[in-house]
């Protein structure tokens, strides 16, 4: 029932990025906490800072697809190195807007989107690397505990970072994250390079758009997709915590992130059971519609700790969720198309929650913070179980099927490679 350890135990490299990451995610998660409340606070607007998510998703979605590309073709030790360097320049200018007299908007548009620029370019690499350096049968222990580093420094430092912006400003809370960034740039220094396959293919559109035929073939990785965008886009609440801050109090600003991330660390703290589940597409519907059902009673209480409870749920859907999606990925998909599936991935995590924040803004202007939230839980539950009804072969899908296609094609390539190396 509990936490699987082998990724670390079995991987240096992993164990490297597991805790470099671990130290710098704390001081990131202070600024996806603290942006959006100096954005409300500027503007006291919920929708500019819905607007945020809207310009990261921009970005994200060009940069992701050239990412998988070069995740697939160069060196993926160098692309972690440089994103983590621009990463941090952006964190850098953060902070100097924060001390400025009048601290501009515009600028803290432009960081947003520099930063999820440079995600996108950073994930598929991360991902193939992962996939390289640790075996496919701890793949699910791998995706839990990723979201154990994600839900601790959620917690611990979201809760925090609300009270530092309440407090003493943005300007601290940046400050932390620029020096937290030493965590991660170590890991990205220390680790081994990881060469990408002989005859890898170099970045291309043909190359490109044979990923996305691959992904569009097999229903088993749209369901992945579309499933987790439709629960993400229609009941995303991450751009109303400013504005349900005022409602239940300041302090709590940060406290409705944490919670999410809080249930997401039971999710993966008891997530053994999952290793011996290969019915992944099931768990994936189930725990997507949860998770929206968890958001309708979020919106429909008044009370804080209802409401905390409500979003600790949704966050331990989430993660269950996200434990079977990645291991769908991981198990199923070759490595020579990794780093470009790991966009496509990418894409599908990260529209959801940034449209859907932007679309969560822009209702709750219009028609209020309730009603734009319990709306979003009712449409993600149906959207998920509609998604589902058409894709079959997801709802039916074995992860030890998938292992088993994965080696085959990994078979072929190679076969292929090696026929083509004595042509010449």
């Amino acid at each position: 029932m509990f936490l699987d350890l082998s990724p670390l135990r079995v991987s240096r490299d992993y164990r490297l990025l597991f805790f470099g990451q671990l130290i710098s995610f704390f001081g990131s998660m202070m600024t996806v906490i603290v942006v959006p409340w100096q954005m409300y606070q500027l503007t006291q607007s919920s929708a500019m800072v819905g607007y945020i998510y809207l310009v990261e998703f921009v970005p994200m979605a060009i940069l992701a697809i050239v990412g998988g590309a070069l995740a697939d073709y160069f060196d993926k030790r160098t692309l972690l190195r440089y994103t983590e360097l621009g990463q941090g320049l952006a964190s850098a200018i953060l902070l100097i807007n924060s001390l400025l007299p009048d601290p501009q908007i515009w600028i803290l548009f432009v960081c947003v989107a520099v930063h999820a620029g440079l995600a996108a370019i950073q994930r598929p690499a991360f991902e193939s690397f992962i996939q390289k350096v640790v075996p496919a049968e701890h793949m699910a222990a791998v995706m839990a505990l990723n979201s154990i580093r994600w839900s601790i420094g959620a917690i611990i430092s979201i809760s925090i970072a609300g009270v530092i912006a309440v407090t003493l400003g943005p300007a601290i809370a940046y400050a932390i994250d620029l020096i937290t960034f030493a965590g991660t740039i170590y890991a990205v220094y220390a680790i081994s390079a990881v060469p990408s396959p002989e005859n890898a293919e170099k970045p291309s559109w043909a190359g490109i758009k044979k990923a996305w035929r691959y992904a569009f073939s097999r229903q088993e990785l749209l369901g992945t997709y579309f499933i987790d965008i439709a629960a993400m886009f229609f009941a995303m609440p991450q751009a109303l915590y400013p504005a349900l801050a005022i409602y239940y109090g300041e302090k709590y600003v940060g406290f409705f992130p944490a919670a999410i991330a809080a249930g997401a660390l039971i999710a993966s703290l008891t997530s053994g059971w999952t290793k011996k589940v290969n019915r992944h597409g099931v768990l994936v519907i189930g725990a997507a519609a949860l998770w929206g059902l968890a958001i309708l009673f979020f919106g429909m209480v008044d009370s804080i700790v209802l409401a905390l409870l409500f979003l600790a749920l949704a966050g331990f859907f989430d993660m269950i969720s996200g434990i079977f999606r990645g291991a769908i990925w991981n198990q199923t998909i070759p490595n020579h198309l990794r780093g470009r599936l790991a966009s496509i991935e990418m894409m599908s995590y990260l529209t959801g929650p940034m449209l859907g924040s932007a679309k969560m803004g822009i209702v709750a202007e219009k028609f209020g913070v309730r009603w734009a939230l319990i709306s979003g839980g009712i449409l993600c539950v149906v959207s998920v179980l509609g998604t589902a009804l058409f894709l079959p072969k997801f709802f039916t899908y074995d992860g030890r099927d998938g292992i088993k296609q994965r080696e085959l094609e990994e078979a072929e390539m190679a076969e292929f490679q090696r026929l083509s190396r004595s042509e010449f």
